[in-house]
């Protein structure tokens, strides 16, 4: 294993969804590892290497908060088109719907992963570690990383060494991982499918992973195995 790097993130609120929940929003208690490395690769990211996130702590007592939200019950896009059934909405208010949604509150992470570059990478880890410390130091990111759903925000700094995770142990049931795609033959593209249908030229199918989760003493470890079965994109 190389070394392990780590930041602080924390928000006001997160919802790391259950999918099992097929309308309204119901938060797994802990950050999930897709989750995590989300927000790793919205602060750095280089094809050089990929981010496997090896443990999650939780720094907060885990606390949740339930409110209503209005959203629309058809997809939009600012590519769909109306003749082809897609939706434009000047007024959204005859395709709105209340949705339950039960979320965290004031969360504090520490995630801990490693760096594994690829067969092609020249330089030293050392060369990516240094670049990842400079922009968590300093604030940059890619794109603004965020706590599950794009409305809440995610902020993060460097660890200071006085962090200490809850003292929590619980069996946290089963818990997605990532998403597995299938390998497909050159030109074709990967896509999600509700259904197991292709369209178009487009061949395959992704399929959630999961495992059994567990918190001890406040950290969630990410079993090695799942990388190694090629649980992750």
């Amino acid at each position: 294993m190389s070394e392990l790097l780590a930041v602080k993130i924390w928000g006001e609120m997160a919802c790391f969804t259950r999918p099992e929940m097929k309308v309204e929003r119901l938060s797994y208690n802990v950050m999930t590892p897709s989750a995590a490395r989300g927000i790793l690769e919205a602060i750095f990211w280089k094809p050089e290497f990929k981010w496997r996130v090896r443990e999650i702590w939780i720094l907060n007592e885990i606390r949740h908060i339930s409110f209503l939200r209005n959203e629309i019950n058809s997809r939009q896009s600012e590519r769909s088109d109306a003749s082809k059934g897609g939706h434009y909405y000047a007024d959204a208010g005859k395709n709105r719907a209340q949705r339950h949604t039960v979320a965290l509150r004031d969360v504090v992470y520490i995630v801990r992963a490693e760096q594994i570059l690829a067969a092609h990478t020249a330089d030293s880890p050392k060369k990516y570690s240094e670049q990842f410390f400079r922009r968590v130091k300093k604030g940059q990111y890619f794109h603004h990383p965020y706590l599950g759903c794009r409305e809440f925000a995610a902020h993060f700094a460097p660890v200071d060494g006085t962090e200490k995770p809850i003292l929590l142990s619980d069996d946290l049931g089963m818990m997605l991982f990532d998403i597995r795609y299938e390998q497909f033959p050159k030109g074709n593209i990967q896509f999600y499918s509700h259904d197991g249908k292709t369209t178009n030229s487009v061949k395959g199918k992704a399929k959630p992973v999961f495992f059994q989760a567990r918190l001890e003493k406040g950290i969630l470890h990410v079993p090695e195995r799942l990388y190694n079965e090629g649980g992750q994109r």
